[in-house]
């Protein structure tokens, strides 16, 4: 369950979430439900982005916080710019991915599913199959 106020606990959550996802889809019964789950993902993959980015921003230059200072030495100040930089490219490679799954969440919301019933044998297909092998 979503704190909205303890960041770590909530990454926790996501993650399980995640995870049972994960677990879930690999045989999905009602194709129906692509729909609703591709629209989820969009969402969290954009909010995952926004995450992202706040997290780096915490040591970008005016974000920076006075009470908390993160780069006393020349490695951490370059680790810093590191972390800050790879969560920046990060966020916006989950930008781009948010936009295919959007792509894919329209696309899918064309599809139309049904129950199929088998297909009465035809004619053709009943002779066949009474004459059995032949060659």
């Amino acid at each position: 369950m979503a704190t909205f106020n303890d960041p770590g606990a909530d990454a926790r959550a996501a993650q399980q979430a995640i995870r049972g996802l994960a677990h879930a889809s690999r045989t999905i019964h009602d194709p129906r439900q692509i729909y609703e789950i591709l629209g989820s993902l969009s969402s969290a993959t954009s909010s995952l982005s926004q995450s992202l980015h706040q997290i780096a921003s915490v040591h970008d230059g005016p974000s920076r916080s006075a009470r908390w200072v993160a780069g006393e030495t020349r490695a951490e100040r370059a680790a810093a710019y590191q972390m800050a930089w790879e969560l920046h490219r990060a966020g916006e490679i989950l930008r781009q991915v948010a936009e295919s799954i959007d792509r894919a969440h329209e696309a899918e919301g064309h599809i139309t599913y049904g129950l199929r019933t088998p297909p009465e044998p035809s004619q053709a297909t009943a002779r066949t199959l009474d004459q059995g092998l032949g060659l």
